[in-house]
């Protein structure tokens, strides 16, 4: 079966799965007319032709959306919560239940329809900040599953005046398909709020030209939103209460969005208050975000260290792609194998090594860049269900995949940065996905050429951990752990 084949039926198989249905996200109007700007139109290229290259690139948009899509409940983080306040005489208040935040009683009854019991560990800490009165400004650092969307949809709400029917609340997402996520959030938690309505500021709706929203929340992308505000005048800027800044760091990945969000963020009045949410905090992301909110209050978490303590690793010595596979045949001839990851640098790599692995047998998904992100989420949702045992991925689909059964990583490829040399924090990620939950893990490098020799050495030194040759005297030791 050819490579191009195999991805297509894989495609094809993926989107007749049952367990899509709950994952579908409405299809995407075609452009037409007022809210079109070369920036949305831009960041709305599907990925397959964002992709052209063999390699897959990382999309975070896509990755926080996929994370979305794929996650049911609130992850049961143990980061610590670090705060830094405004004011560091003023009392730090959290709480353990919503009761104590005198939520209007519309809203409690929304947050306990979806679900929320007690607040996450954000939410604990931030919601207070955020419905304070007069109104504290946030940049919080949070990962997908942590409670942070519905934390700053609450805020919105909560502050918002159903009798004045014009914005008051404006929130910005980095793409069309992570603001109909967070419009989706509003609506569940707004259900028993009928006075509040909810508008979408994305391409493709149209408005007529001189009217005025009545809408009190307005959610959608950075150049769509500066439209309304500025262009066309469907928003009075001064009249915003909140205005909510998400998905920050992939916010600046997407060229003009930055500068967009700024001007927006210029028109607002001084006492709207500002609230910024980011995964990660590289200088850049800092230096956009201080921008943006003045005098913040500052969420971060405190990260726990992955560690390779639980992990036994090996390597094993090949010449070329197709000694690799005959190799990775051995293995699983060998050894019971009870979930496995493998990962390849390209996307063809991973698409010729899923069929070859099909063709001997085994039930394997495939997850590559090409493939649309609902797709990507219900082949991640029939691994995780145990309906295949070996996915084969490259490494920008697979950040943020927990599955308990997966007790040996593959890497197929080792991997590097853009200019060759050892990807020394992706190899973590990658190998970080066995040895979870407390279980021992099991991580195998394959070794084709001096170069990848020489990388698989420095990650070994960067690590201070042996990364030892597999020979058949080791088969009984790793078949404990793989099974």
């Amino acid at each position: 079966m050819a490579t191009d084949s195999w991805a297509q039926a894989v495609d094809e198989q993926e989107a007749a799965a049952e367990s899509i249905g709950s994952l579908q996200i409405k299809e995407k109007p075609e452009e037409n007319g007022t809210t079109a700007n070369a920036t949305d139109s831009a960041a709305a290229k599907s990925e397959g032709e964002k992709a052209a290259d063999d390699d897959d690139k990382e999309d975070k948009a896509a990755q926080s959306l996929l994370n979305k899509l794929i996650r049911n409940n609130l992850v049961n983080t143990t980061n610590q919560v670090e705060v830094l306040q405004k004011d560091p005489n003023s009392p730090l208040y959290s709480v353990k239940s919503f009761e104590e935040l005198r939520l209007k009683p519309q809203l409690l009854k929304g947050v306990y329809g979806m679900g929320f019991n007690r607040p996450s560990k954000i939410q604990e800490t931030a919601l207070p900040m955020m419905l304070a009165e007069p109104p504290q400004n946030l940049i919080a650092q949070s990962q997908s599953g942590t409670g942070k969307t519905a934390a700053f949809v609450l805020a919105m709400l909560s502050h918002v005046d159903p009798n004045n029917k014009y914005p008051q609340c404006l929130c910005v997402s980095p793409t069309y398909e992570l603001a109909l996520q967070t419009g989706k959030v509003i609506e569940q938690m707004g259900r028993y709020y009928p006075e509040v309505k909810l508008v979408y500021a994305i391409r493709g709706n149209k408005l007529q030209r001189g009217m005025k929203l009545q809408e009190q929340i307005v959610i959608g992308t950075p150049g769509t939103m500066l439209d309304w505000c500025s262009k066309f005048r469907f928003i009075d800027p001064k009249k915003i209460k909140v205005f909510v800044l998400d998905e920050a760091d992939v916010m600046i990945a997407t060229q003009g969005h930055q500068d967009q969000s700024i001007r927006i963020q210029r028109m607002l009045p001084k006492n709207c208050q500002m609230l910024l949410f980011s995964a990660t905090f590289e200088e850049s992301v800092w230096n956009f975000a201080q921008r943006i909110v003045p005098d913040p209050n500052i969420i971060k978490l405190k990260r726990e260290e992955e560690t390779l303590d639980t992990i036994k690793q090996y390597y094993v010595l090949c010449n070329s792609k197709e000694e690799k596979f005959q190799a990775l045949s051995n293995i699983y001839g060998a050894i019971t194998i009870a979930q496995a990851m493998i990962f390849c640098h390209t996307r063809k790599t991973a698409g010729w090594l899923a069929g070859e692995l099909s063709r001997e047998g085994h039930q394997v998904a495939l997850l590559s860049g090409e493939m649309q992100v609902e797709q990507r989420a219900a082949v991640i949702e029939r691994f995780r269900d145990g309906k295949e045992k070996v996915l084969v991925t490259t490494n920008v689909c697979a950040r943020g995949i927990d599955v308990e059964q997966v007790s040996v990583v593959i890497n197929f490829d080792l991997p590097v940065d853009k200019d060759g040399n050892p990807d020394n924090e992706t190899y973590l990620h990658r190998i970080g996905r066995t040895g979870r939950f407390g279980k021992r893990g099991l991580a195998i490098n394959m070794v084709d050429s001096k170069m990848s020799m020489n990388i698989l050495h420095r990650i070994q030194d960067h690590f201070n951990k042996k990364i030892e040759k597999l020979d058949t005297d080791d088969l009984d030791e790793i078949e404990k752990i793989a099974s």
